[in-house]
């Protein structure tokens, strides 16, 4: 009997040590978890959410703004569909190059035939001239084909070598005042003016200053609609889809019965990252850089919960769309690496 109960109190004293243990961690982890969830307490909730069209899964080019990478999307609508990361991640090629092969495939194809059936009954190039004469035709042979496909994706480069160049002269000969574009958008967007987005079987978009400048009333606009929880005006400035996780962010804000008051924004520097058109869809996405002020107050006191009143920074990568005859809108926001 001595033995069980020795036993006994022997395993009571390890569960209370693993209590105690768990107990630690938790206090622990509790604090850098509060910390995380107050530092992301802006519009999107710190969380890369929305669509990009057939880009969704692709992620946006780096940018002076954003260096580092994109995180991929938390929240979603978009599903991958047959085809889509490669399309979007990868020009297509088509034509002279096309998937299907094209005319210089099919050229190269009947080389390679005409080779190895020289070689395996003694033709090709060097036709009877023995077996030795016809791999050495299927040398020769390999090596014309290569020969011309590089000539021809060389002259294939150089033709469509102008529009990028032009664009990229557009964007450094605007005059001086597009370098420091409105409010603190110096070296960003407004030094996009001009710029392209060159995309798998999306047509090229131009951005002009009255994009930058939609872009940038968006920032604040959305911004103050979320913190005067006006879900109303948010349907004005984005998505269906983005105002939907709006709504659940902003729910369980209610449920915590705190409010989140973002205030002072103020854009910093921009960059565009891609623009494109998908259908009658323009898609664009820029990296912006801006200044806040983000805090969660207590809905009935009014003291902070979380934040403080000092001013921070952020930088995220926010997608608009637009359709004919409507003004851009919100399509997803997501947060860097």
């Amino acid at each position: 009997m001595p033995g069980i109960w020795e036993t006994h109190m022997t395993f009571s004293l390890r569960s209370r040590n693993l209590f105690k243990m768990i107990a630690v961690v938790l206090a622990l982890a509790l604090p850098t978890a509060l910390a995380i969830s107050s530092a992301d307490a802006r519009v999107g909730g710190g969380m890369s959410s929305g669509s990009r069209g057939s880009r969704t899964y692709s992620a946006p080019p780096s940018t002076t703004t954003a260096p580092g990478s994109t995180s991929q999307f938390n929240r979603t609508y978009t599903q991958p569909g047959a085809g889509m990361n490669s399309a979007a991640s990868a020009p297509a090629r088509g034509g002279l190059f096309g998937r299907g092969g094209g005319f210089l495939g099919g050229l190269a194809a009947g080389f390679l035939g005409a080779g190895l059936l020289g070689m395996l009954f003694g033709g090709g190039l060097f036709g009877g001239l023995g077996g030795l004469s016809s791999i050495l035709g299927l040398i020769i042979q390999i090596a014309l084909v290569v020969l011309v496909v590089r000539l021809a994706m060389s002259w294939w480069q150089r033709r469509h070598a102008p529009r990028a160049a032009y664009a990229n002269a557009d964007a450094g000969a605007a005059p001086g005042s597009q370098t420091n574009y409105r409010s603190g958008l110096g070296g960003g967007l407004g030094s996009g003016l001009g710029g392209f987005g060159f995309g798998a079987n999306n047509a090229p978009l131009e951005i002009k200053p009255d994009d930058y400048e939609a872009f940038e009333r968006l920032l604040g606009e959305i911004q103050a609609a979320w913190s005067n929880e006006d879900v109303a005006k948010l349907h004005t400035l984005a998505t269906p889809e983005m105002v939907s996780y709006f709504e659940q962010d902003l729910a369980q804000n209610r449920a915590r019965n705190v409010v989140n008051k973002v205030s002072n924004v103020k854009l910093l520097q921009g960059d565009l990252a891609e623009a494109w058109r998908e259908g009658e869809t323009d898609y664009a996405t820029v990296a912006l850089r801006f200044a806040l002020t983000d805090k969660t107050v207590d809905r009935n006191t009014g003291a902070i919960v979380a934040g403080s009143e000092q001013p921070g920074e952020a930088t995220e990568i926010w997608t608009f769309a637009r359709r004919p005859g409507t003004g851009w809108e919100l399509s997803a926001i997501q947060q860097t690496n």
